[in-house]
């Protein structure tokens, strides 16, 4: 037998990359035999198949293809910093109906880019051209990207979530107690409409941040990047909530990135994200990175959601808020009369699609009665189904996932979820809630 040279040497980020996050071994062990129309998820982060703009993308299509003048090359490649005609629909959607603060005036001293793979992509292309050192996120945290840049390298320091947002107080506190390694701080990552805990920050809540990594510049002599990620701004479905002030309108050094996506209203698989960033040299270097990366998305795709930015979107988001707004009041409600005397907390419910819940005394992690009950791994056979077909399952995201694990929420994390009303119809939620309540009756003991 030959003998097999040892495996190539890995980076460092390799090295990391070799052991799989929790979360992406468990939707992956799930997804191995789920059964559609039989098992239940409500884990993922997916949009409701209903609210796909079918007929406008189709018509998109065909628009784009036969307007070969104004939608130039839309079959060719793309340049890095994206489609003109997008970056245009773009602007003129978020001086529609963007945040409040933003102007004509503002968006001139700012720069527009397409990410190369929606706004995961932007996200992790701060990760790459970034120095290591600390990043301050919110506790629970937005646990896709906080794997990323655990795995880049960078020390993550958890500031817990109030009704606000992430704290103010406990930012301002967790800098000070830094002292001199407070000249580590590489950025502040915020997402503004909470994942997982759909917590939407307060206007006051956003100035404050603002204020907090501002002086914290000026007194480092170097500006700290605030990436404000908006993904689901757009979904806010609670009209009572004010309108959401972008944290660039009270940038007075340039230190806001702005990130967006079009992948909640219209269809992820257009993989359209977008920063809007000051000049610097950062901004260049994201530029360079997407052109690294396979230049911005595919032009085709792009140029399709131009037209449906300037022709489809109001209707769209309107339509797609109005479902989300029902489903929310639904989930809420058998929440309350099914889980209610389970529950010591319950946040989300008004934009999104995401309820996060604090159990009183049920512990949510992998391989605890409650995960085993909703996987239908307890090892009875009137619970679980027999082996051929077993009874519908719930997936959901365990809080052990969500929370940092040597943070303040270690602990409570443990006897938390998520929960993803976006994708499933009503009637699966209304079960899943059923067989939730189940599982915190039942006990191996029993």
């Amino acid at each position: 037998m030959a003998h097999r040279p040892p495996a190539p040497s890995l980076s460092a980020y390799g090295e990391a990359c070799l052991t799989t996050s929790p979360v992406n071994r468990m939707m992956a062990d799930f997804a191995v035999d789920f059964r559609d129309d039989v098992d239940i998820n409500l884990g993922v982060g997916y949009v409701n198949e209903a609210t796909l703009p079918r007929d406008g993308v189709r018509q998109g299509l065909d628009a784009v293809l036969q307007d070969p003048d104004h939608y130039r090359a839309a079959l060719n490649y793309g340049g890095p910093t994206g489609s003109r005609n997008l970056l245009d629909s773009l602007r003129r959607w978020y001086l529609r109906h963007g945040p409040a603060g933003v102007d004509e005036g503002l968006l001139d001293t700012r720069h527009l880019l397409i990410g190369p793979n929606g706004a995961t992509s932007l996200l992790e292309s701060f990760s790459l051209l970034l120095e290591l050192g600390i990043v301050f996120v919110a506790d629970p945290l937005y646990y896709i990207y906080c794997d990323v840049l655990q795995r880049a390298g960078f020390e993550l320091i958890a500031i817990p979530e109030d009704d606000e947002g992430l704290s103010a107080e406990g930012l301002r506190r967790a800098i000070d107690e830094l002292g001199e390694r407070a000249r580590e701080i590489r950025f502040v990552y915020v997402v503004t409409v909470h994942n997982p805990t759909g917590t939407v920050m307060t206007n006051r809540r956003r100035t404050q941040i603002v204020d907090i990594v501002s002086d914290l510049s000026r007194r480092l002599d170097r500006q700290i990047p605030l990436l404000s990620d908006r993904a689901y701004e757009d979904l806010i479905h609670d009209d009572s909530l004010e309108r959401p002030r972008s944290m660039m309108a009270d940038d007075e050094i340039g230190i806001v990135y702005e990130i967006g996506t079009v992948s909640k209203t219209m269809a992820p698989a257009l993989r359209i994200g977008f920063v809007i960033a000051p000049p610097g040299p950062l901004i260049g270097a994201l530029a360079q990175r997407t052109s690294d990366a396979g230049f911005s998305a595919p032009l085709i795709n792009q140029e399709i959601s131009s037209w449906l930015l300037d022709h489809l979107i109001d209707e769209q988001v309107q339509s797609v808020n109005d479902g989300y707004r029902h489903k929310a009041r639904c989930v809420g409600q058998w929440l309350h009369d099914r889980l209610g005397p389970h529950l010591q907390a319950v946040t989300g419910g008004q934009a999104g699609f995401y309820y996060y819940l604090t159990f009183a005394e049920t512990t949510t992690t992998v391989g605890s009665a409650f995960s085993r009950y909703l996987s239908r791994t307890t090892g009875q056979v009137e619970i679980d189904g027999p082996l051929h077909q077993r009874h519908p399952r719930v997936v959901y995201i365990p809080g052990e996932f969500c929370v940092h694990p040597h943070g303040q929420l270690a602990e409570v994390g443990q006897r938390q979820l998520r929960l993803s009303y976006g994708f499933e119809e009503l009637g699966q939620l209304d079960a899943a809630i059923g067989f939730m309540a189940e599982a915190c009756a039942w006990s191996p003991s029993l």
